[in-house]
């Protein structure tokens, strides 16, 4: 079995490129304390690389910015690729599911990047857009039409 859960925050901004073939891929490294002190009393933590692929990728990149504490349910994945003559390894978290647990100290609702010249519109634009892609639609409100439904202890199978 191969599973990783992590809570930590976002050591800087996600970095979401695309594959040839048009495919998101976002990097991003977690900052996740350990449960533990050293001998001075203070916590330390271990900054881990994590890799989202698809619409994962595009959510993470465009819902959190560096600070942002987040949740990442994944897999570990070890790799190697060749460089200036040498062997580097590479082990990583490959994110199945990415948990948005609370905004950057300082963000306002709509921030995606705050300070880096977007214009209220867009603001506006973004946080509506949210809103929209995550409200379900009326008729699933309730799915049994306001009647109550009635029905006894008789009526349960267990």
């Amino acid at each position: 079995m191969n599973r990783v859960v992590l809570v930590g925050r976002l050591t800087k901004d996600v970095e979401l490129r695309y594959t040839p073939n048009g495919t998101a891929v976002a990097s991003f490294t977690l900052a996740v304390n350990r449960p533990f002190t050293n001998q001075q009393g203070e916590r330390e933590a271990d900054f881990i690389s994590v890799i989202a692929w698809r619409k994962t990728a595009e959510n993470v990149a465009n819902y959190t910015t560096r600070g942002s504490l987040v949740a990442v349910d994944g897999r570990l994945q070890t790799r190697s690729y060749e460089k200036d003559g040498r062997r580097v390894y590479v082990t990583e978290v490959v994110a199945d599911n990415v948990q948005f647990l609370s905004r950057p100290e300082g963000a306002q609702s709509g921030d995606k990047q705050q300070g880096k010249g977007n214009s209220a519109a867009q603001k506006k634009d973004a946080s509506t857009g949210a809103r929209e892609a995550f409200s379900k639609p009326p008729e699933m409100d309730d799915p049994f039409g306001g009647e109550p439904v009635e029905f006894n202890d008789d009526d349960l199978p267990f």
